[in-house]
C-alpha cells in the first residue's frame, strides 16, 4: 500500500469502529469512508485538485475527512497553518469553524468553508450541509505515490513516505485490527498524523481523539485519556500520563 487512498477502497467499508471523538461518540468504517468520499466531491467544487494545498484548522472528525477528501483529489493539507494566508498562492481552499474563519487572511480566489454554526456570510460553504448533499462514492483514483500528502510549512510529505513511516509505526507496535490509539498530539505536526491516524487507517484500528480544541465542544477529562485504549500518540510533554505504551513524536521516522 503506497498512497492513502487505497485506505478508502469500497471493501474497506464495514461496520467496525475506526473513530472515536472527544466526547467519546464513536463512527465505523463505512461511514469514515462514505464520509470521505462526500468530502472528496465537496471540496472539488471549490477548486480542490492535483498541486493545491487545503489548509484544516481543528482535530476533530470534520477536520479528518476534510484530510481524507484532500488526499483522494491528489491535494495536500496544512494543518492548523498561520492566520496570515496571504502570499500562499497555492493554498486552494481554507476549512475551519466558522467562528474562527475570520481571523485567517486568504490569498484572492480562494475559498472559506466552515463547520459548526451555519455561517451568516453567503461567500462561506458549510461543510456540513454539503456532505449531507453529496454523492456518497467516489471514482476509482491512481494516485502517484510521491504525490504530495501533508505540508507543515517547512517541506512536503507523498503519500510514499507517509504510508511507509505509518507501517513503521504498525510494524514497531504489533498494531492490530480493533487496537485503540489515543491521539494527543498536534496534527500541524506530521507525525502525529502518520502515528495516529494513518497507522491505525492500515490495519482497521481505532483513532481515539482527545483534543479539547477538536470540533466537538467538549473537553474530556485529562487523567482519563488514555485508560481505555493500547497506544497512545503524545508529545514528549506529555509523557507519563498513561498507563498505555507511548509513541512519541521524536521516534516516529517521516522522511
Amino acid at each position: 500500500m503506497e498512497t492513502l487512498a487505497a485506505c478508502f477502497e469500497r471493501e474497506r467499508r464495514s461496520e467496525r469502529p475506526a473513530l472515536e471523538d472527544a466526547t467519546g461518540r464513536t463512527y465505523d468504517a463505512h461511514w469514515l469512508r462514505t464520509s470521505a468520499w462526500k468530502a472528496g466531491n465537496f471540496l472539488r467544487h471549490t477548486g480542490v485538485r492535483r498541486g493545491v494545498t487545503v489548509g484544516v484548522v481543528g482535530s476533530g472528525p470534520l477536520a479528518l475527512l476534510s484530510f481524507f477528501g484532500t488526499a483522494l483529489l491528489e491535494s495536500r493539507t496544512r494543518f492548523d497553518p498561520p492566520h496570515d494566508l496571504g502570499g500562499s498562492e497555492d493554498l486552494r481552499t481554507l476549512v475551519a469553524p466558522v467562528s474562527n474563519l475570520g481571523e485567517y487572511a486568504l490569498p484572492e480566489g480562494a475559498q472559506r468553508v466552515g463547520y459548526g454554526e451555519r455561517p451568516d456570510d453567503p461567500g462561506v460553504r458549510h461543510l456540513e450541509s454539503g456532505l449531507w448533499s453529496e454523492n456518497p462514492s467516489f471514482p476509482p483514483l491512481e494516485v502517484d505515490p510521491e504525490t504530495p500528502l501533508l505540508v507543515d510549512g517547512r517541506r512536503e510529505y507523498s503519500h510514499r513516505s507517509v504510508l511507509e513511516a505509518a507501517t513503521d509505526v504498525v510494524d514497531e507496535w504489533g498494531l492490530e485490527t480493533g487496537d485503540r490509539v489515543a491521539l494527543r498530539a498536534p496534527l500541524s505536526d506530521p507525525r502525529a498524523v502518520v502515528g495516529g491516524v494513518v497507522a491505525p487507517l492500515l490495519v482497521d484500528a481505532v483513532t481515539v481523539l482527545s483534543d479539547p480544541d477538536s470540533d466537538s465542544n467538549s473537553e474530556p477529562p485529562v487523567d482519563d485519556v488514555g485508560a481505555d485504549v493500547d497506544f497512545v500518540v503524545t508529545t514528549e510533554d506529555d509523557r507519563s500520563r498513561t498507563a498505555s505504551p507511548e509513541q512519541s513524536l521524536s521516534a516516529i521516522q517521516l522522511e
